[in-house]
């Protein structure tokens, strides 16, 4: 049975089933292993881990300990209540149309971007008005219709993670922003920010940023030493906002200290610099990489507000949540009817009716043609029973969503 224990509970003879720590990079080669002894107790507490699984099939047990599924369920009933805070908002542009918009824009930042990356391995700082150009015209397609920019943030190809990373964290913030009814001019620098966060990694060797395997210690300070190479390239720049500089610097701050560069806690992190620790987190969880098959947005939603007891503005988690919605576009979806579908919109009543694309009978295991169906639509009575792993009916989420595109 798995169940979920603190880390003051954790001793030599347990089996450890998932150190629940994906909200930073740790030496670790794997989170599967029985704890041998005090030597790698030592080593997990020293990560800053709170809480984590362990497998009492086996190794030792604790009695009173929560299993993973009541842990789960808690959390789900938790998640509902969170996103129906939110009144739903209704887009003035169709879905179809802003994609066709949003596309080459997508396009446009990617290019934008590897440019600014390769200056900055040059050891040049990057050219800020196309930067700022391109931040300003994501403000317009997200105020337009947020869903078509969202969507492809769930777009993703094997070797642009860095790049694919720093679009969807200022996408991701441009909407997170506008849920907290941030005015324009600070969503602009903050985005900015978040467009150039993880810059500071393209002056580190490709093999160590993209290693498969566990890092030494020595390539994890190489790691960790993003943040600062970035901010101190960028801070001396004519015109990079302060607002921006604070995001860069504290994205990997976590609210108990247990962060990096400074260990900063609590409200010694700005505002901005907690919303970055969180999309970050979501927006790296949710993508497959060398070295990790990634959650899908519900999954990532619900583990973000897990760890937000002690490693994130539990305020602000419970805020992006409304922001997304617990089913985010992009998300696979099984109706009780059966059918599946993918998320490409928020409903009309609320984020448990969204709009689903749907494109297949799961009870029947055949293709259907694809339509929309608004869940909130009067009549409509079927309803989301779960979420569905892309991988195991072999589908891309996104084909489905850029269907409108041709």
């Amino acid at each position: 049975m798995i169940k979920k224990i603190a880390i003051d509970q954790l001793r030599p003879g347990m089996h450890v089933h998932d150190l629940n720590f994906g909200w930073s990079d740790h030496p670790l080669a794997r989170s599967d292993f029985l704890l041998e002894d005090a030597r790698a107790l030592a080593q997990i507490r020293s990560l800053g881990i709170r809480e984590l699984y362990i497998d009492t099939d086996k190794g030792l047990d604790i009695a009173d300990a929560r299993t993973q599924n009541e842990v789960e369920q808690d959390l789900e009933q938790e998640m509902t209540q969170v996103a129906l805070a939110q009144p739903p908002e209704q887009p003035p542009t169709p879905l179809a149309t802003e994609l066709r918009r949003a596309r080459p824009l997508q396009r446009q930042a990617l290019e934008l971007i590897r440019r600014a990356m390769e200056q900055t391995g040059r050891g040049q700082p990057p050219e800020l008005p196309p930067l700022t150009e391109l931040i300003e015209a994501l403000m317009d397609s997200l105020e337009r219709n947020r869903d078509a920019l969202l969507g492809l943030t769930r777009v993703r190809r094997i070797g642009r993670y860095t790049l694919e990373h720093s679009f969807n964290a200022a996408v991701l913030t441009i909407a997170f922003a506008h849920t907290l009814g941030l005015e324009r001019t600070h969503t602009a620098e903050i985005a900015l920010g978040a467009l150039l966060h993880d810059i500071g990694k393209s002056l580190i060797p490709e093999e160590i940023v993209n290693k498969p395997g566990a890092l030494t210690d020595d390539e994890l300070a190489l790691v960790h030493g993003h943040v600062l190479h970035a901010h101190e390239l960028l801070r001396t720049l004519p015109g990079m906002p302060e607002a921006a500089l604070r995001l860069i610097a504290e994205h990997h701050e976590r609210m108990d200290g247990s962060g990096y560069p400074r260990g900063r806690r609590g409200l010694e992190i700005s505002r901005q610099g907690r919303m970055a620790a969180i999309i970050d987190v979501y927006d790296a969880i949710t993508a497959d990489r060398v070295y990790q098959t990634g959650l899908e947005p519900h999954l990532a939603l619900r583990k973000l507000l897990e760890w937000s007891r002690f490693h994130f503005d539990a305020d602000l988690v419970q805020r992006f949540i409304r922001c997304l919605g617990i089913y985010p576009v992009g998300s696979l979806v099984r109706l009780e009817s059966g059918l599946l579908g993918v998320v490409v919109g928020g409903g009309r009543k609320g984020p448990l009716q969204p709009l689903v694309r749907v494109f297949m009978n799961a009870n029947q295991r055949r293709s259907v043609a694809l339509y929309d169906l608004d869940l909130s639509a009067p009549g409509v009575g079927d309803r989301i029973s779960g979420i569905e792993s892309p991988a195991h009916w072999r589908m891309r989420p996104e084909v489905v969503l850029l269907h409108a595109l041709g």
